[in-house]
């Protein structure tokens, strides 16, 4: 008896789980920029970037590798209003250079699910 409620513990929690890990992966979550880890050599952050919410304008002083988890077509904006669009598929990795001076842009999702990167910007690369 013990163990078929142990048992069914461990299938109800199992169940939770995968509904949670489903959940966490719907439209509805924000635009968000999550630090992962970071010393004098790499900084590494997760992005989910939403359909319909832009990230505000910014820049990075140092390149970046970009690992899609979800891809999608990003397109990247810069203030004068030009535009380049790239189409990351999920799990390959891109290499991103440092913004020229006195540039900043905006990344915008132009598909309709949430795209999610791993952002590892190298910070001793000068």
């Amino acid at each position: 008896m013990n163990r078929t409620v142990a048992l069914n513990a461990l299938a109800n929690s199992a169940i939770l789980l995968v509904a949670s890990a489903v959940g966490s992966s719907d439209q509805s979550s924000p635009t968000q920029r999550v630090p992962q880890f970071e010393n004098s050599h790499v900084k590494v952050w997760k992005s989910t970037i939403v359909p319909n919410a832009p990230l505000p304008l910014h820049r990075h002083d140092h390149g970046r590798v970009i690992i899609a988890l979800q891809g999608g077509t990003m397109k990247i904006e810069d203030q004068s209003g030009t535009s380049e669009t790239q189409v990351w598929e999920t799990g390959k990795a891109y290499w991103l250079p440092a913004n020229p001076p006195n540039t900043m842009h905006r990344d915008v999702n132009m598909g309709d699910r949430p795209i999610e990167v791993m952002v590892v910007e190298v910070e001793d690369d000068r």
